[in-house]
């Protein structure tokens, strides 16, 4: 009896973990997104700007904030590593506020694109 019982805790072990890996990946839509491709679809492609005004489905909002977390992943042409983290963690905390439908969230993530702010550093 131990032995299955031994067999059955192990096995709810794994079914958590692959869960939770499983969960962890659809959160992060499972793709690494270049910055070039990030702001050809997000940023030039109108998502952010569909997602900030509240137009977009649930699943455009899911992918938009996947593709900040990688930006926020990637490393800047140029500038210092602490401005990007700081600038783009700005980015994400505000995609995260519009997923979980948090009241003025879509203008805290227009302020948080400011393409100038960014570029003057980092491209």
């Amino acid at each position: 009896m131990s032995k299955m019982m031994l067999s059955f805790v192990m096995l709810t072990l794994f079914s958590g973990v692959t869960t939770s890996v499983l969960v962890n990946a659809e959160e992060s839509d499972g793709k690494k997104y270049s910055t070039k491709e990030v702001m050809k679809v997000a940023f030039k492609g109108g998502l952010l700007k569909k997602v900030s005004s509240g137009n977009a489905s649930a699943e455009e909002a899911k992918k938009l904030h996947a593709m900040l977390v990688s930006l926020s992943k990637n490393q800047p042409k140029k500038g210092d590593a602490d401005s990007w983290k700081k600038l783009t963690s700005a980015l994400v905390k505000a995609s995260t506020a519009v997923k979980e439908g948090t009241e003025g969230a879509g203008a805290m993530l227009q302020k948080a694109s400011n393409c100038k702010a960014c570029h003057n550093i980092h491209k």
